[in-house]
């Protein structure tokens, strides 16, 4: 059994001989791809894997064309959006990420984002403390619950909303859940973003709903870049002189919102979510173990394909 560990963005070396242990101990083979220049590396390193683990590397109907014995992909993560899951499904290929595993260090990120916003990017200027600010979860998963968790320590007044997440869950966490997404821009003056990019969030944190925010707000995304409107995101930074925006994740406009409102923008020069040695290991064992799993014993637990 070949396992194909390919990722442009390589796993740290601990989080790699983590992995290779789990599968040596399942006398499965390991094969490792890293910081690949070319997509013609990866077809051809995955011709042969029966198994695929990935960080934001692209499996598309290519690759899985590529790979006539591959049975299943695991994203080393939360997000699998970088994974062509219609063209999984036909071709029977299982696609499975590992939940929780990044989400305190993407929320360590979001609060460390909101202190650099308030601190006015530490150049020197007298800038606003978080505590008593009110911020808003957009989606309360593993990521929101911990943002929740660290953002108590810093005494702010914690709201969420969350579609599928039922209201006496966020309470029991002692956070405010609010009916809407509408809701919860016009109420807090910092809102952490959180919902994946799916084909109903796509570009809908638009104009409309980020000019409800009060004023001196704060927008922290630390989830995906395609759910924001980056056009109508200019357009209300052009109106609104107190609005930030602040992210990891580097905008399609990056240097446009640079040139036009640089101490109000601030993204990180690549995606720094997960980019921690504890939550490389904890995403790469996970991934590991589920590959091991499901070839031992079926288990399919986290599959997100049909």
């Amino acid at each position: 059994m070949k396992v194909l560990i390919a990722t442009e963005k390589p796993f740290a070396p601990d989080a790699v001989k983590s992995i290779k242990q789990v599968l040596d101990n399942a006398q499965m083979e390991t094969v490792l791809l890293e910081k690949y220049s070319d997509k013609a590396q990866l077809l051809d390193a995955a011709k042969d894997a029966d198994a695929i683990i990935i960080r934001s590397d692209v499996i598309d109907a290519e690759v899985l064309a590529a790979a006539p014995k591959l049975k299943i992909v695991v994203r080393a993560g939360a997000g699998y959006d970088n994974v062509d899951l219609d063209a999984a499904t036909a071709r029977k290929v299982v696609v499975m990420n590992t939940p929780g595993q990044n989400s305190n260090a993407v929320a360590e990120l979001a609060l460390g984002l909101m202190v650099y916003s308030a601190r006015n990017f530490y150049d020197g200027s007298s800038g606003t403390e978080l505590k008593g600010k009110r911020l808003g979860i957009h989606a309360y998963g593993n990521v929101g619950r911990n943002v929740a968790r660290i953002a108590k320590g810093f005494g702010m007044e914690i709201y969420a909303y969350d579609a599928f997440c039922p209201s006496e869950v966020i309470e029991k966490d002692e956070v405010t859940p609010l009916a809407s997404a509408e809701e919860l821009y016009e109420t807090c003056q910092y809102v952490s973003l959180h919902i994946p990019a799916t084909d109903e969030t796509k570009n809908s944190i638009n104009y409309a709903l980020l000019n409800r925010m009060p004023k001196k707000a704060v927008l922290i995304n630390t989830a995906r870049k395609e759910v924001i409107n980056e056009a109508e995101l200019v357009q209300l930074m052009e109106t609104r002189p107190d609005f930030k925006y602040i992210t990891d994740i580097m905008p399609k406009n990056h240097e446009e919102l640079t040139a036009k409102f640089a101490n109000r923008y601030f993204s990180t020069p690549k995606k720094m979510g997960a980019q921690t040695a504890e939550a490389n290991n904890n995403a790469g064992i996970a991934a590991a173990n589920q590959i091991v799993d499901f070839f031992v014993n079926g288990n399919t637990k986290f599959q997100v394909n049909l």
